[in-house]
């Protein structure tokens, strides 16, 4: 075994504890909580173990890392998360290869992944980014649509051919009434999930949780966790 097949393995071993312990606190069975990791300016090696390790959904947030990396791992079973902001011009390549697009935010980028999904004859799932840190302008700090917002956004996403609403997603706001406060933040999202459903009953993900407060998000209710840090170790900086 390589020393990085052996740090993946012992970091994941640690990260399945911690969902499984969430998860038993929180009274819900292990199953119902999936692990997303994020693979970000790690390179196709590291996906490759990843899912040798058993790992089958993996979160990327640049499109021109992401695309090169998804193409170089196509002969894997992985399903592939966009979940970054996503501007129009890179929604071609992002459907090329994204199973699901977790930041969907507004209604030209609907309209923009519907016209490629159809071009390129496939369907992707899609999450509703929420800022729950949203002002005035109806918008986070790191993208996503305002709650008041959803239920417009919900529908245009429905209506839109070679597009799924899968459900909702958040990342805990460093402003606002929530921050700090994850556990408060997911909670309300959970709310928002429910209001959801009434109208969208198959819309029933919902993806919140990072290395750092995935234990809030799975007490809270969420179905999907996204960890970085935890399993690939700590990134370099950037620039």
């Amino acid at each position: 075994m390589t020393d990085r097949k052996y740090e993946l393995t012992a970091n994941l071993a640690k990260v399945e504890e911690r969902i499984a312990a969430a998860c038993a606190a929180a009274g819900r069975k292990r199953e119902e909580v999936t692990l997303i990791v994020v693979t970000k300016t790690y390179p196709a090696s590291d996906v490759r173990i990843l899912s040798g390790l058993g790992v089958r959904h993996v979160a990327e947030n640049r499109d021109q890392d992401a695309a090169p990396k998804a193409a170089e791992c196509a002969d894997l079973p992985l399903n592939w998360h966009f979940v970054g902001q996503l501007q129009t011009n890179k929604v071609r390549s992002v459907v090329g290869y994204a199973d699901v697009v977790q930041s969907v935010d507004r209604s030209r980028l609907v309209d923009a992944l519907s016209r490629e999904a159809v071009r390129a004859g496939r369907e992707v799932g899609c999450l509703l980014q929420v800022a729950l840190d949203a002002g005035a302008s109806g918008r986070g700090e790191r993208g996503g649509v305002a709650p008041g917002g959803i239920e417009e956004l919900a529908a245009l996403v429905a209506g839109a051919p070679g597009l799924r609403l899968d459900g909702l997603m958040t990342v805990a706001p460093l402003t606002g009434e929530y921050a700090g406060r994850q556990r408060m933040a997911f909670e309300r999202l959970m709310d928002l999930s429910t209001d959801l459903r009434r109208t969208h009953p198959a819309a029933n993900m919902v993806s919140a949780g990072m290395s750092a407060d995935l234990e809030e998000a799975v007490a809270a209710g969420a179905t999907h966790v996204r960890v970085g840090t935890a399993v690939l170790g700590v990134r370099p900086r950037l620039g």
